[in-house]
């Protein structure tokens, strides 16, 4: 960010910020020019607490973090739902996203039964699906033909989920229609394979079609209504999933585009049906698209980019001022051939901006282990120790391109030069909330390896990531919020209040020099600045003044404070420490690091 630093009156301006990581320098972005979003566009709880089957639960904000949202994954149980709304949103959250489901091509035995994807024999999740004693795949077959004998089904998906859904699914309700099959229910799909979708259902002529055959809920007990009523309870925004694309095979990070046009008309028919049913629902914050992909030079390449364009047109035609959310990944790992620098990261958001997807929440990667956590002065440094079951022994310079810190800063330049050439696009922070092993400890998934991690982690992935960001969330809360002893969520309870610095600068106000520092929680704090020359102590209340509303497209949360602070007594390069400290005790865990020169 460009900062301009203007001393009044006859006082010439005598030194210019340069940082390379805190203080501006050539390569920020200049200050933010949206205003603030008024407080009334906020999600608040519409009651102030809730009494149901599932128990008596407070809709009360008690503990708000710098984190303001959160993945979840499906559960069966929906008291289950209940329970996550009220802590995500205890500890400030008022987003949830929803893990999703993939669209599967499926092959068929002779009877038109579903086969499972990596094994012999009936799909169970589908074997269910019988009308008039055949299979719905024969059954769809035979309605076809009996339009026009010259109709054949060609291929064969399946999509799984929990949702129910209501009649504006169908397009062609001479072949299409819901099936109760007792203890489970199906919706049943047919378009042509030419990725046509025609609404005037026009059967005159022969042609051969898709089937998709959907395993949900049946509409009366659809999960994303009871989640929007949580929404509006809790005051929170909830991201369900569209589909998933089938992979390539043997390249899982790309979507196949022999089944993109089957994927679009899954697409198109959900979003109608939301359309229908949810329309104007300010519950409903937008979609989340949740294939993966990863940021770097060969993203332009990626088929993926057309499932998020096409699905951005569909989201545009059925839900207006809906935007769609993808979580790409990074990886800044020297030792591996992919390995991507941050301007390549950047170059690669610019490439999902133009896609039209309004949301786009790069995984810092912390947690996977491929993108460290580190300021300039530490690159000589040993990396973490959690970090060697994948790094191994390495100091963080060996091992990584640059910092989180340098990724995001990139992508906010990306991101300024997208809304300069007309396109909308948000980025947000997706903080890992897991190490990449559990470190002796148990796993905090069923399957997997992942372990817990603990909140001065995740703290100091704020304090990289939080200059650059209108929202920080994180992957996410099943599982790994709430896993091991202490968890994540009873350690946020009890730390809440502690200080978190994401930006310090050097600001004269009227002729006086001084230091502004942004970041959570510095009501009644005191700035220190520490140099080779000693450590000044600054109360903000009786030295400065602070400002708790968000400037611009900060962060929610985010706070301004300054101090008076004369440069003039610190060498020219050299590092500089600044935190803040509560009356409490609570200190920044991760100083910010600031150099000037003259």
């Amino acid at each position: 960010m460009r900062w301009l630093l203007v001393l009044l009156g006859a006082v010439i301006l005598v030194a210019v910020a340069a940082v390379v990581i805190v203080l501006p320098s050539s390569e920020d972005p200049p200050p933010p020019k949206a205003q603030p979003t008024p407080a009334k566009t906020e999600p608040t709880p519409q009651v102030s607490k809730v009494q149901d089957e599932c128990g008596t639960f407070d809709t009360a904000e008690k503990y708000p973090y710098a984190i303001t949202g959160y993945w979840i994954t499906p559960k069966a149980d929906p008291c289950t739902w209940r329970h996550q709304f009220q802590e995500i949103h205890r500890v400030g959250g008022d987003t949830v996203i929803r893990i999703g489901y993939g669209l599967q091509y499926r092959t068929v035995d002779e009877q038109g039964r579903i086969l499972a994807k990596k094994s012999e024999g009936v799909d169970p999740l589908y074997a269910d699906c019988v009308e008039d004693g055949r299979s719905c795949l024969r059954a769809a077959e035979a309605d076809l033909k009996r339009l026009h004998p010259g109709n054949r089904i060609g291929r064969t998906y399946v999509y799984r989920t929990d949702e129910g859904f209501g009649p504006d699914l169908f397009r062609c309700t001479q072949v299409e229609r819901a099936i109760d099959a007792g203890k489970r229910f199906y919706y049943r799909l047919l378009t042509p394979m030419d990725g046509g979708d025609d609404s005037t259902c026009d059967f005159d002529e022969p042609r051969t079609y898709d089937l998709i055959l959907v395993s949900g809920s049946a509409p009366d007990k659809d999960s994303l209504t009871r989640l929007l009523s949580l929404g509006d309870q809790f005051g929170v925004r909830v991201f369900p999933a569209l589909p998933l694309a089938p992979r390539m095979p043997g390249q899982e990070t790309r979507a196949n585009p022999t089944h993109l046009t089957t994927l679009t008309t899954l697409t198109r028919r959900l979003l109608q049906d939301y359309g229908a049913r949810f329309d104007g629902r300010a519950a409903l914050g937008g979609v989340y698209q949740p294939f993966e992909v990863m940021l770097g030079a060969t993203l332009a390449t990626n088929p993926t980019l057309e499932v998020y364009a096409g699905q951005h047109q569909i989201v545009e035609q059925e839900l207006s001022g809906k935007p769609i959310l993808i979580s790409p990944y990074m990886d800044a790992r020297k030792r591996v051939g992919f390995g991507q620098t941050p301007k390549q990261v950047a170059e690669a958001f610019k490439a999902l901006a133009k896609t039209g997807v309004g949301i786009i929440a790069p995984q810092d990667s912390r947690g996977t282990g491929k993108v460290g956590l580190y300021w300039p002065d530490q690159r000589d440094e040993e990396i973490d120790a959690r970090l060697r079951p994948l790094i191994g022994e390495s100091t963080y310079g060996d091992a990584y391109h640059g910092s989180t810190r340098d990724y995001y800063r990139e992508m906010s330049l990306a991101r300024d030069q997208m809304i300069a050439e007309g396109h909308q696009v948000d980025l947000w922070a997706n903080v890992e909330a897991f190490e990449p092993s559990t470190s002796g400890d148990k796993p905090c998934q069923p399957q997997g390896t992942r372990g817990k991690t603990d909140k001065k982690r995740l703290d100091q992935a704020v304090a990289m990531a939080g200059r650059y960001v209108q929202k920080i969330v994180s992957y996410m809360w099943s599982d790994f919020m709430t896993c091991g002893s202490p968890t994540l969520e009873s350690e946020i309870i009890k730390d809440y209040r502690r200080p978190i610095a994401v930006d310090a600068i050097r600001r004269a106000r009227s002729i006086q020099d001084g230091v502004e520092v942004r970041g959570y929680n510095f009501s009644g704090g005191t700035v220190t600045v520490e140099w080779s020359g000693g450590t000044k102590d600054l109360d903000i209340a009786a030295t400065g003044w602070l400002d708790v509303a968000p400037a611009g497209e900060l962060a929610e949360g985010l706070q301004t404070a300054w101090v008076p602070f004369d440069w003039a007594q610190v060498p020219a390069g050299e590092w500089v420490r600044v935190r803040v400290k509560l009356p409490t005790g609570q200190e920044t865990t991760e100083p910010l690091r600031v150099r000037i020169s003259v």
